[in-house]
């Protein structure tokens, strides 16, 4: 059977291409909205972070229709670090708006999902977004993407996509790069032209891959994903065809479509239809939900290997306790594995010291996101810097991961570019001119050579550049990379901070703090001018007499402070350093608090071993 009445697509680009936005135009010119309605931009980025940031951290899903057409619409995120939710989405549809910057043209992440769109052999719209910006160059940015194509290995039916020339944010759209045009009209009717309608048998036993997971507190565990064949319903009997080839059962409890923002619960649903099951506990992503007498489950969707690694710990800091909730290891362990349930992209695995977890991602961010929402929902812990993960090729070769890093820079600041990046064992591949003055630049660069860069880009730019990376795939180890060319400034006892200390010492610390912040010795308070730690007391107070007065400290004048956020402490530290995380506070840590700990480790020495994790000899 084929449906004519239904179209399924995924919105996929680089971040901050206007992905969301896009969605925000068709939402509401579909007449999802009532009129006057008041509707926040980028309504479908829920997640608090998301809305901070500006970024899509989840895919979401979302419906409109269009002359009797009902188009399910599902949003992905734009950063790689968060691919994994794109590669599960992928299978859920059966064609992709490849949303492209009429300015920027195709970016790191854009070469990513169009890959992984082609592979999953969905229908290409181009969408060339942003038509309105003043310095828009649709033509030339049309034949990059015709390149990007054909790199990619796109067969002749899909190098032959339609193209529609948009601007998300004024909700118009046209089939020539000459046309405002007036509303999306042009953009609906090519999906509905474009996109195949969705094909299956209605009456065969039913395949529903679970691609989502979602929580309700009400019904709890919540299983989205597109019915591949045969039908569902409310009260339905099935199996659950696991990951691992166990058969179990269950019995769904509601079924819901999408409309619009909300879910609409149905008696039935059918091939091509995606849907939202409640009722089964213990489904997992990439499980099967199918017929109880005929389980016959779906190829599970493959996700990438995750490429950076650290340690989640609970916190043992003179502090601990402070600002949490959940302090303990049970604590931690039993969050770090519900984000399983999710975050297919993720790995935790246990340790041999049960306060501490070795947690592997995608990236970064991808890590930051985490921490970052643990520690809004009230969790206490401490982590490690980040480290890539190696692999051992056939031959015994040691690899390591590669990132295609691409940056947009002023050509006056070429040449510091290219000695950082080369320095950090990066192969120049590609440069052009991007614009006026402007060069884009392409590299192959380990994946650790790029942790702390962003900051230091930033810097060397002045704040102009602009950068992007994207996994590139494993090769032979590069040699050494020079790291942190500075030292720490560490706390020498436990005290509140004071502005005659920060004063004394500012010529040779960049400090991380402000006067009147409590600290405890072995807390990274700053940053040495050379390259060496250094203790120091920022806790010193001026000596009062007759003669002097405590009003003269108010003075004294105090260069500001680098404040860290969380991405940037990570950056920052080095292997013997942690980032201490509360619901209030990110603090940099040296891992072993005691100065005469740290000591003897400098020489080599071990030392004895009493106290908790932190404390000497641990």
């Amino acid at each position: 059977m084929k449906r004519s009445d239904l179209r399924n697509v995924a919105i996929i680009a680089h971040v901050d291409h206007g992905k969301t936005t896009l969605v925000d135009g068709l939402l509401r010119q579909s007449g999802v909205f009532r009129p006057g309605e008041p509707v926040q931009e980028r309504v479908l980025d829920t997640n608090e972070l998301e809305r901070e940031r500006g970024i899509t951290i989840l895919a979401k899903n979302t419906a409109v229709q269009y002359r009797g057409v009902k188009i399910n619409i599902v949003d992905t995120p734009g950063h790689a670090d968060f691919s994994g939710e794109v590669e599960r989405i992928l299978s859920m549809v059966d064609g992709a708006l490849l949303v492209v910057d009429a300015f920027e043209g195709p970016m790191a992440q854009t070469k990513y999902v169009l890959r992984k769109a082609l592979e999953a052999r969905l229908v290409p719209i181009v969408v060339l977004n942003k038509m309105d910006r003043p310095d828009a160059r649709p033509r030339e940015v049309l034949d990059a993407v015709l390149e990007l194509f054909i790199e990619l290995g796109a067969d002749d039916q899909q190098i032959d996509f339609p193209v529609v020339y948009a601007s998300a944010r004024r909700g118009t759209a046209s089939l020539s790069p000459d046309d405002p045009g007036r509303d999306l009209e042009p953009l609906f009717r090519t999906i509905i032209d474009h996109v195949p309608a969705p094909e299956g048998d209605p009456d065969g036993p039913l395949q529903l891959l679970v691609t989502t997971l979602d929580y309700d507190e009400y019904v709890g565990r919540v299983a989205i994903g597109r019915i591949a064949r045969g039908r569902i319903g409310p009260g339905q009997a099935v199996s659950i065809c696991r990951r691992d080839g166990r058969t179990d059962r269950g019995r769904t409890l509601q079924v819901f479509t999408f409309a619009g923002l909300r879910r609409v619960a149905v008696e039935s649903a059918t091939v091509g239809d995606i849907v939202a099951v409640t009722g089964l506990e213990s489904v997992q992503i990439g499980e099967t939900i199918s017929d109880p007498e005929n389980p016959q489950p779906l190829p599970v969707v493959h996700v990438d290997e995750p490429t950076l690694t650290m340690t989640f710990r609970t916190s043992d800091s003179p502090f601990a306790g402070r600002d949490g909730q959940y302090v303990t290891s049970r604590h931690l362990r039993e969050r770090l594995f519900r984000e399983l349930e999710r975050n297919v992209a993720l790995r935790v695995e246990e340790t041999d010291d049960p306060d501490v977890f070795q947690v592997s991602g995608r990236g970064e961010l991808h890590l930051a996101i985490l921490i970052e929402t643990m520690r809004r929902e009230g969790y206490e812990l401490a982590v490690s810097r980040p480290e890539v993960i190696t692999r051992r090729g056939p031959d015994g070769q040691l690899l390591e991961p590669i990132e295609t890093l691409i940056v947009d820079i002023p050509e006056a600041y070429l040449g510091v570019v290219m000695e950082k990046v080369g320095a950090r064992r990066g192969e120049l591949v590609h440069m052009t001119a991007s614009g006026e003055g402007q060069l884009r630049l392409e590299f192959t660069v380990p994946a650790r050579g790029l942790i702390g860069y962003r900051a230091e880009f930033l810097t060397d730019t002045r704040g102009y550049g602009v950068m992007h990376h994207l996994f590139h795939g494993y090769g032979p180890y590069r040699g050494d990379i020079p790291g942190r060319s500075r030292g720490s400034a560490v706390a020498s006892e436990t005290g509140t901070a004071t502005t005659y200390a920060l004063y004394n010492l500012q010529e040779r610390v960049t400090f991380f703090i402000t006067p009147g912040t409590e600290v405890y010795q072995g807390m990274v308070v700053g940053e040495h001018a050379r390259e060496n730690d250094i203790d120091v007391n920022v806790c010193k107070t001026k000596h009062l007499t007759n003669i002097r007065s405590s009003t003269q400290e108010q003075t004294l004048r105090l260069e500001p402070p680098r404040l860290l956020t969380l991405e940037q402490a990570l950056e920052w530290i080095k292997a013997d350093e942690l980032v201490e995380v509360t619901p209030k506070a990110i603090r940099v840590r040296k891992r072993y608090l005691d100065p005469i700990v740290r000591e003897k480790l400098a020489r080599g020495k071990e030392p004895r071993v009493f106290g908790p994790v932190g404390r000497p000899g641990r």
